[in-house]
């Protein structure tokens, strides 16, 4: 195989499914028995189906297997993800990320020479967390004040960047085997994580606001739910925003069955619509965290994880273990930022221009059912009785690539089609 080696492996599925060899339903091998096979670590394997999970391609269940979606004409090439991809040429509409242009990379170029001039020593030399932190959780507690979450009884951890965050979140609630529930169509990245942490995961029904109560109700009335996990700001597929009346309703059944919460509000400030967070109206259970990569640009991957003060010593313990500390150079030019106004001028710049791409966008997908906000950073299209994976494959083919709905479907393999 040609390195690297999950990515080829990627390949010679994704051939073996343009020539029919395998079909919509097929099992595939689990992870260990292929390995084993191919004489490579599970961890490879792994790798390679996410890849094929990301584009809809295959998808997964905890507990099941993992199962082809579809069949795939023969010539057909919906996987921009793999390396032999020539994507010079590609519309790239197929990740999440914030509006970029030359603004950020002047603000970044001169960020770096100011550290050249004045940088302190500790960003070189720091090794322990607490002593490279400290003052940058000052900062911190800043900014998650202006994306309204005012700290009482709260710790707060610097991360690199949502990801991080949402990893020792999980791992700090619950252990192999827990429960998580969460918005049937959610989070993509929560899939993968769950099952690499051992974790049995939910979806939940939902409605305009988010998660409807009765569903999350009859999830603990029935099962041991260890934690929910909301994107309920306008992050999550749908775009809803969760009131204030329905999220009173969830933490009143989170505290009836000592549910902890997981709060996703990675877009911060960016949503004009900010109800008051789960991590205000209920600070003893809510684990929150945003970051800077979604609101000023992708390069400053930096975090921060609102924690209970008595998960405090548990939080940072696994942050030691999967992450050690943030970058200091990162957040040494984040906290700059946010002290100097430049982090909230930035994210003034991408509400102004986030706003003229969904003009845009309403422009172009006029009549449609998509699902949108005007500050928002995506568009969810569903696709009625059209084929996800043949719309994928002929968009890609046109020259523009989308994310298929199948990887944001949780728990189950059956999903309205979308992209």
């Amino acid at each position: 195989m040609k390195r690297p080696v999950y990515l080829s492996l990627a390949s010679v599925i994704l051939r073996a499914i343009r020539a029919g060899e395998l079909t919509g339903g097929d099992r595939l091998p689990t992870h260990r028995d292929l390995a084993f096979e191919l004489g490579i670590s599970v961890q490879t394997v792994s790798r390679a189906y996410d890849e094929l999970i990301r584009v809809g391609t295959i998808s997964g269940q905890v507990g099941r297997g993992t199962f082809v979606t579809g069949e795939l004409a023969e010539g057909t090439s919906p996987h921009f993800y793999l390396p032999e991809e020539d994507r010079s040429s590609l519309i790239d509409l197929s990740i999440l990320k914030p509006v970029g242009d030359q603004i950020h990379v002047n603000y970044m170029r001169n960020a770096l020479l100011a550290l050249t001039e004045n940088l302190p020593a500790h960003v070189v030399h720091s090794f322990r967390p607490a002593n490279a932190t400290h003052t940058y959780e000052v900062t911190g507690r800043k900014w998650l004040k202006y994306c309204g979450v005012d700290l009482h009884g709260q710790s707060v951890l610097i991360t690199n960047g949502n990801t991080a965050a949402m990893t020792v979140a999980l791992m700090t609630v619950t252990n192999p085997g827990d429960l998580v529930v969460t918005e049937k169509i959610g989070h993509h990245t929560l899939n993968p994580l769950a099952r690499y942490l051992g974790l049995r995961l939910a979806g939940l029904g939902t409605d305009n606001y988010g998660v409807k109560p009765q569903a999350f109700q009859v999830a603990c009335a029935y099962q041991t739910v260890r934690a929910l996990y909301l994107m309920p700001t306008g992050l999550g597929p749908h775009m809803s925003v969760m009131s204030v009346a329905r999220r009173q309703e969830l933490i009143r059944i989170a505290r009836q069955h000592d549910v902890f919460i997981i709060e996703s509000d990675a877009w911060g400030p960016l949503q004009p619509e900010r109800p008051t967070s789960f991590a205000m109206l209920a600070p003893e259970r809510t684990l929150y965290f945003t970051s800077l990569t979604k609101c000023l640009m992708p390069g400053l991957r930096v975090g921060y994880l609102v924690v209970p003060d008595a998960l405090s010593a548990a939080a940072r313990n696994r942050h030691l273990v999967t992450n050690w500390m943030a970058t200091s150079m990162m957040v040494e030019i984040a906290s700059r930022w946010i002290e100097d106004g430049t982090a909230q001028a930035l994210v003034n710049w991408q509400i102004e221009a986030a706003c003229k791409r969904n003009e845009i966008a309403d422009a172009c997908l006029q009549g449609l059912p998509a699902l949108k906000s005007s500050t928002g950073l995506h568009v969810w299209l569903p696709l009625g009785e059209r084929d996800e994976t043949k719309f994928v494959a002929a968009a890609h083919q046109s020259g523009v690539a989308v994310a298929p709905g199948a990887p944001f479907c949780i728990g189950d393999t059956s999903h309205e089609a979308a992209v």
